[in-house]
């Protein structure tokens, strides 16, 4: 009886382990038959967007006070054309603003459809504005296929403008940081640090400068001087450099920053009195043999600046030793945008291995890509090899053992600039 009853318990789990076996390869089909499905749903999707999107005439706004970047948005033009027969117009902006106060007076003139701006080059505070006000088309990043080659589940930077959310609103396009250069010839003692930037300019009065802000190499500028002046700071005063401005954490970290620039400004060109509208000025005047050091956002600007003779060949570039501003700029598509699927493909186009490889070369404009290298194939990758011959100043010193700092909460940006304002008067 015993043994019986032992039996059928046998019998009974031997059923019961091949019914789970059965039931496991089943579940795997199902599992796979949906990941099929979906990935068929998401190119049907794409499909649609090239066929609605092909001969579409696309406005992208973007600054266009570089010539460098100017010629690289033209060739973008001339490969959308050839891949889709789309006509992208380059409408070059003074500052971003323009695009944004546009958008923002058809939203006002119940314009919701026939837009002017089919694509913009932004973001930081524009971002927050256009977000603010619901003058983006949302969630829409994520069906470009190339935008998956940027990794954005591992690489969080990739969906946050100035620590703000993108929500697919934007797509990233390339990724900054704040350089200095000088003239090795002149220089001997490069300052490498916001308290040496200080003393060297006191022993070279005249020699350095920075834009007015709000430009936004100047505000780039007095951001990182923001960041290192309050390091001492207890943590959670520092943290609210990267929340919105608030009366109570101005009146926190800002006290130090005019402290500086009251200290740096009498040793500065023109004493502090005048100071330059941008960072082409800026370069200029460095090209004058005015300045001896000076900064930018875009490395590559200087070596392509020598080759054109605009610096001279004993210029030099490195980052700051205790930290150098960077941040991530991206294009997003107005809510109001007649032509959305024809921005879709030219964003798409603007984070493809080829685009974005030609960008980063230094003779075409040296904008770092935003792709993680580890998700293009072996071939893609040999599209981003570094020349062999380049000008010393690509070789930017301090590269490999500087930190980047994030950028601040887009508040501050206003804030700055007005308290500058005041401060300073408009020079």
């Amino acid at each position: 009886m015993r043994l019986s009853k032992c039996l059928n318990n046998y019998y009974r789990q031997l059923i019961i382990s091949l019914c789970l076996l059965s039931v496991i390869p089943l579940s795997s089909n199902v599992f796979a038959n949906e990941a099929s499905i979906e990935a068929k749903s998401t190119s049907r999707a794409w499909h649609n967007v090239e066929k609605r999107g092909t001969k579409q005439n696309v406005y992208f706004h973007a600054w266009g006070g570089d010539q460098q970047i100017n010629n690289y948005i033209q060739w973008v033009a001339d490969q959308v054309k050839q891949k889709y027969a789309i006509n992208l117009h380059h409408v070059k902006l003074t500052d971003t603003s323009e695009a944004v106060s546009r958008v923002l007076a058809e939203k006002a003139a119940d314009n919701h459809r026939n837009g002017q701006v089919d694509l913009v080059w932004i973001n930081g505070a524009n971002f927050a504005s256009m977000a603010k006000y619901q003058l983006l088309a949302a969630d829409w990043a994520g069906e470009l296929p190339n935008f998956e080659l940027t990794n954005p589940t591992n690489n969080p930077a990739m969906t946050r403008d100035f620590g703000v959310p993108t929500q697919g609103m934007e797509a990233p396009w390339g990724q900054a940081a704040l350089t200095f250069y000088f003239d090795s010839l002149k220089v001997n003692d490069v300052p490498q640090t916001l308290p040496e930037l200080l003393t060297w300019s006191e022993n070279h009065p005249g020699h350095f400068t920075y834009p007015k802000p709000p430009d936004f190499l100047g505000m780039s500028f007095l951001k990182y001087a923001l960041i290192i002046l309050n390091e001492q700071q207890p943590a959670n005063i520092k943290e609210k450099l990267y929340q919105d401005a608030t009366v109570e954490s101005q009146a926190q970290l800002l006290p130090s920053l005019w402290q500086f620039l009251d200290k740096l400004h009498p040793t500065l060109w023109r004493q502090g009195k005048h100071f330059v509208s941008n960072g082409l000025a800026l370069r200029r005047l460095m090209g004058d043999t005015e300045l001896q050091v000076s900064f930018t956002f875009s490395a590559a600007e200087i070596p392509s600046a020598i080759s054109r003779y605009d610096l001279p060949d004993s210029t030099r570039s490195y980052r700051m030793k205790d930290g150098s501003l960077s941040n991530i700029h991206f294009v997003a598509i107005p809510y109001n945008s007649p032509h959305i699927e024809g921005a879709k493909l030219v964003a798409n186009f603007l984070l493809s291995p080829e685009a974005q490889s030609r960008k980063q070369k230094t003779a075409v404009w040296g904008d770092s890509s935003v792709l993680d290298l580890s998700q293009l194939t072996a071939t893609q990758k040999t599209l981003f090899a570094a020349p062999e011959k380049q000008h010393l100043s690509a070789n930017i010193i301090n590269i490999d053992n500087t930190r980047l700092l994030g950028e601040l909460h887009p508040s501050w940006v206003q804030v700055i600039t007005e308290q500058w304002l005041t401060r300073y008067g408009v020079q």
